[in-house]
C-alpha cells in the first residue's frame, strides 16, 4: 500500500495535484501546454499589452508626450466622429460590403466544400481544390495590381465583356464608386473561396461513412443525403464560422480595400479601418483615430453576444 502511494506521488508535480484533477489533467499534458505557451506569450505581448494605449481615446494625445501627461477629454473625439460629416457614408460603406459578404460569400465556401466532396476522381479532385486555393497565397498588394490592370478600360475584363456583346465600350470599373461594393464582394469571394473551405471539408470528412451506405441502401438521392446528412453533420462548424462572421461586420478586409479604393471611388470606398488609417497614421490624429478603433471594437463585441445568442437559440450550437 505504501509503494503504492509512493508510485502515485511520483506521478504529480506536487502534493498539491493530488486532489486537483484539473491540474493532474494539466500536468498528463505538459508537452502540449508547453507548445501553446509561445503562443501565449506573444498574444499577451501584442495583443493585450497593448490594449493599455486605448487611454488616448479619452485624453488630447500628442506623440512628443508621454500619455500619462495628456488631458483628459473625456467623450469628445467620439463626438467628432459621430458627427463628422462622413460618418453615415462610412457606417454604410463599411455594413454594405460587410453584409454582402455575409449573405453572398458566406455561404460560397460550404457550397463548394459540397461540390468537392462529391467528386469522385480523385486526381480531377487535387486538381480542383489546389487551382481554388492558389489566390489565397496572393497578397492583396499583389493581387490589387492585377486587379487594377485588369478591370481597367484596356483590361481584360473589359476585353472579354466586349466579345461576349455584353458591353459596347470599355469601362473603367474601379473609376466607377456604384461598381465598388460588388467588385469587394467578387474579388474576395474568388480570393478566400478554395481556402474558406478546407475547414468544411475536414468537417465533412468526419462524417461516419456508414450513415450515407445506409441512405444509399435506402435509396437516397445524392441531393437528399447532402440535406439530411452532411449539412446537419456539420451545423456545429457551419455555426461557429457564422459567428465569427457575424462578429466581424464592421471589418470589410483592410489590406483589400487599401488596394483597391482610389480617389474616385472613395464615396463608396471609404470603410472604418481604412479611416482609421488615414486619420491615425497620415493626418497624426491618433487620440481620435483611437477613439473610433475603439468604437469599432464595442460594435463588435456587442455583434458577437447576439451572433451568438442567436447560433444557440436557432442552431443550438455556440462559442460558449
Amino acid at each position: 500500500m505504501a509503494k503504492a502511494a509512493a508510485k502515485h506521488r511520483e506521478t504529480l508535480p506536487c502534493e498539491g495535484l493530488k486532489n486537483g484533477k484539473g491540474l493532474q489533467k494539466w500536468w498528463n499534458q505538459r508537452y502540449l501546454q508547453f507548445m501553446v505557451l509561445p503562443g501565449i506569450i506573444w498574444m499577451f505581448v501584442f495583443n493585450y499589452i497593448p490594449m493599455g494605449g486605448i487611454v488616448i481615446a479619452f485624453k488630447k494625445y500628442r506623440i512628443t508626450r508621454p500619455i500619462s501627461d495628456a488631458p483628459w477629454v473625456g467623450f469628445k473625439y467620439f463626438q467628432e466622429f459621430f458627427q463628422d460629416s462622413n460618418f453615415w457614408n462610412i457606417m454604410t460603406n463599411t455594413l454594405g460590403i460587410s453584409l454582402l459578404k455575409l449573405f453572398i460569400g458566406f455561404p460560397l465556401p460550404i457550397l463548394f466544400a459540397l461540390l468537392i466532396n462529391e467528386i469522385r476522381g480523385i486526381k480531377f479532385k487535387k486538381v480542383s481544390q489546389t487551382i481554388s486555393y492558389l489566390p489565397h497565397f496572393l497578397s492583396w498588394v499583389v493581387l490589387g495590381g492585377i486587379l487594377t490592370s485588369w478591370l481597367s478600360k484596356g483590361g481584360i475584363i473589359n476585353d472579354f465583356l466586349i466579345a461576349l456583346n455584353i458591353l459596347k465600350e470599355p469601362v473603367s470599373f474601379l473609376g466607377a464608386p456604384n461598381y465598388f461594393w460588388a467588385l469587394a464582394l467578387i474579388t474576395d469571394s474568388w480570393k478566400e473561396l478554395g481556402w474558406g473551405a478546407i475547414i468544411y471539408l475536414a468537417a465533412i470528412s468526419g462524417v461516419d461513412q456508414q450513415i450515407y451506405e445506409a441512405a444509399t441502401v435506402d435509396g437516397a438521392t445524392k441531393i437528399k443525403k447532402i440535406i439530411y446528412i452532411t449539412l446537419p453533420s456539420i451545423t456545429g462548424t457551419i455555426a461557429i464560422m457564422l459567428i465569427l462572421q457575424i462578429a466581424g461586420l464592421m471589418n470589410s478586409n483592410f489590406d483589400q480595400i487599401m488596394n483597391l479604393k482610389n480617389q474616385i471611388n472613395i464615396s463608396r470606398s471609404q470603410v472604418i479601418d481604412t479611416y482609421v488609417y488615414q486619420v491615425g497614421m497620415t493626418m497624426g490624429k491618433y487620440s481620435y483615430a483611437t477613439a473610433v478603433g475603439l468604437f469599432k471594437s464595442i460594435i463588435a463585441l456587442i455583434l458577437l453576444l447576439i451572433g451568438n445568442t442567436s447560433c444557440k437559440k436557432l442552431l443550438g450550437r455556440s462559442l460558449y
